[in-house]
C-alpha cells in the first residue's frame, strides 16, 4: 500500500506529489541546461525559467483548476491552497510557464521563441514524470476496466494495478498513457526533430504542443474527472466524431462533474489549430527565418 506522504519534517508532511512534480522539474532543467550548453547560454538562465516559470505555472495551474471547479471550493477557501491533494491544469500550468518565459526571455534579450524550442523537451520530461504523482494520489484515472485487461493485455506490474483498483474497480491507468505519450514525443524531439536542418525556430516548441494536445484529446476522453461545460449539440457531436476511433477499442469515461464537452479536448483542439496556423503565417510572412540549428544570441549581452 502506498502512503501520499513520503516523510515528516517535524509537524510538516512532506507529499510524494511534491517530491514527482519537483524532480520532473529538475530533469527538465538539466535537458535544457544540456541543450542550452551548444548555443552557449548560461545555466544561470534555465535556473531562473525555472524558479520564475515553476511558480507562475503552479498558480495558473490552480487558478485553471478552481476556476472550473469552483462550487467545491467556495465554501472552503482554504483548500484552494491544498495542491497536494491534487487539482491542478496542465494547460494552466502551460500558460503561466509561457507567461512567465515571455517575459524573462525579454528581459534577457532572448528571443522567446528560441528558448521555447530548447525547453520544450523539458516540458515532455516534467510531465511524464509528473503524472506518477497522479498514480500516488489515486487521480486522474479512467473509466472502469477488468482485472484481466491490466494484467493480460496491458501486462502491467502488480504495483500499478493494485493502486488502480479504486472504490471497487480496477480502472484505465491514464496516468500511464499520459507518461508513455509524453516519452515517445521527447524522444521524437530528442532524436529526430531538433536534428533536422529545415526546422525553424519556434516550430519545436510547437510540435510539442502539438503531440501533447493530441494524445491529451484521446486519452482525455478515457478519464472521469474531466471539467467540463455545457455547449451546443453540434460542437458536442463533432468531438465524440473526433474521438469515435477509440471507440474500437476503449469506451468513453463518465464525465461525473456534468456539462457535453470536455474542457481539455476543446482546448487541445484549438491549440492544435493554433499551432498549425502560426508554424505556416511564420514562414510564408518571413518571421520564421531563424532555424533551430541557428546561434541564439542576446541583444542585451546576457
Amino acid at each position: 500500500m502506498f502512503s501520499q506522504i513520503a516523510f515528516n519534517i517535524g509537524p510538516i508532511p512532506i507529499h510524494w506529489y511534491g517530491i514527482i512534480l519537483a524532480t520532473g522539474a529538475v530533469a527538465g532543467l538539466l535537458l535544457a541546461i544540456q541543450e542550452g550548453k551548444r548555443f552557449n547560454i548560461k545555466p544561470e538562465f534555465f535556473m531562473d525559467l525555472l524558479l520564475y516559470g515553476a511558480v507562475v505555472a503552479i498558480i495558473c495551474a490552480r487558478i485553471y483548476y478552481v476556476a472550473f471547479q469552483w462550487d467545491q471550493y467556495k465554501d472552503q477557501p482554504l483548500k484552494i491552497f491544498a495542491i497536494w491533494e491534487g487539482g491542478i491544469a496542465i494547460y494552466g500550468a502551460l500558460i503561466g510557464a509561457v507567461i512567465a518565459a515571455v517575459f524573462l526571455t525579454r528581459s534577457r534579450g532572448y528571443s522567446f521563441w528560441r528558448i521555447a524550442d530548447i525547453a520544450a523537451p523539458g516540458l515532455f520530461a516534467g510531465q511524464l514524470i509528473g503524472r506518477w504523482g497522479n498514480f500516488v494520489n489515486q487521480e486522474a484515472y479512467g473509466g472502469p476496466v477488468s482485472e484481466a485487461f491490466l494484467r493480460d493485455k496491458l501486462h502491467l506490474p502488480d504495483f500499478i494495478v493494485n493502486r488502480m483498483f479504486i472504490q471497487g474497480e480496477y480502472h484505465h491507468p491514464t496516468f500511464l498513457y499520459e507518461s508513455v505519450w509524453n516519452l515517445v514525443g521527447l524522444l521524437l524531439i530528442i532524436l529526430w526533430l531538433r536534428r533536422r536542418s529545415f526546422v525553424r525556430a519556434g516550430e519545436v516548441f510547437m510540435s510539442y504542443l502539438i503531440w501533447y494536445s493530441i494524445g491529451r484529446f484521446f486519452i482525455e476522453g478515457l478519464r472521469t474527472d474531466s471539467l467540463s461545460f455545457t455547449g451546443p449539440d453540434w460542437l458536442a457531436s463533432f468531438m465524440n466524431i473526433l474521438w469515435s476511433p477509440m471507440e474500437l477499442v476503449f469506451e468513453w469515461g463518465a464525465m461525473t462533474y456534468g456539462g457535453n464537452i470536455r474542457i481539455s479536448q476543446l482546448v487541445g483542439i484549438l491549440i492544435i489549430v493554433a499551432c498549425i496556423i502560426i508554424i505556416v503565417v511564420r514562414r510564408q510572412t518571413g518571421a520564421a527565418r531563424e532555424r533551430y540549428l541557428d546561434p541564439i544570441t542576446s541583444t542585451k549581452g546576457y
